[in-house]
């Protein structure tokens, strides 16, 4: 195995810092994404990648724009908008690597998830399965699964401020009008029908954003070969060695059968 740290200009002309990890005799490719806020290098996200190294699979992860990870932006504009068209571009410069093939898999968490799924549903065959893992489903299940007291504190300041999880002492503002007006635009009910490849979804038992009863709606409606994992006393973001454990080894069992 080897790893290699590449950078390139999306479409907004931002930075974009990616992780390449080679395989020998590569079985395929794999697109990981992280979530709101998030970085390739969190423990989740380093853990669904190495579930498809071990599978022989090259792995591509990268820092979406407007988050706190190598890549350029400001944190407070991001979108789901955003973080898709930055999937789309990542696999755009793809496409012009030695390493790129055809049909890949994705895989992303959260905001990544309904990302990785949005472009499962737009372009099927070109993805040969889908992990949209603790995935926001749409705009509508998303303020839903909102506190009230929060929601309308949001809604009143026009900020979303938050301790970040995952960087400790960092203090995360989000804008949350620009924010909500794009995810409104978003659904991935509307064009379920389109997962027709294997499908894994996992949340955490104690996720409150992306709750177990939203994944319940999402699964019930897929149309091929689908999983959905509950993660016993896990959260939205997973950290814990026992659950990353079992995640892996979900991964590791899924990836055998696609």
């Amino acid at each position: 195995m080897s790893q290699e740290k590449l950078e390139f200009m999306n479409r907004d002309n931002k930075k974009i810092v990616v992780i390449i990890d080679y395989v020998k005799n590569s079985k395929g490719l794999a697109i990981v994404m992280h979530g709101l806020g998030g970085l390739k290098e969190q423990p989740h996200i380093v853990t669904f990648s190495e579930a498809f190294l071990e599978s022989g699979y090259t792995v591509v992860r990268f820092d979406v724009t407007h988050t706190f990870g190598e890549s350029e932006g400001n944190y407070e504009n991001a979108t789901t908008t955003n973080y898709y068209n930055d999937l789309c571009d990542v696999i755009t410069w793809a496409k012009d690597q030695k390493w790129y093939q055809e049909p890949f898999i994705l895989a992303g968490h959260s905001l990544g998830g309904i990302s990785v799924a949005l472009f499962a549903e737009n372009y099927p065959e070109k993805v040969k399965a889908v992990a949209p893992i603790s995935t926001v489903i749409s705009g509508k299940l998303h303020a839903e699964a909102i506190p009230k007291e929060k929601l309308d504190e949001y809604n009143k300041t026009g900020w979303k401020i938050s301790p970040s999880k995952s960087i400790p002492g960092l203090m995360k503002k989000l804008n949350w009008k620009k924010f909500t007006n794009d995810l409104e635009k978003y659904d991935l009910l509307d064009k379920v029908n389109k997962l027709t490849m294997p499908v894994l979804l996992i949340t955490g038992e104690s996720d409150g954003g992306t709750p177990p009863r939203h994944q319940r709606i999402l699964y019930e409606k897929l149309p091929g070969k689908k999983e959905l994992h509950i993660i016993k006393n896990a959260p939205h973001t997973f950290k814990e060695k026992e659950h990353l454990d079992e995640i892996k080894a979900i991964f590791l069992q899924w990836i055998k059968k696609i």
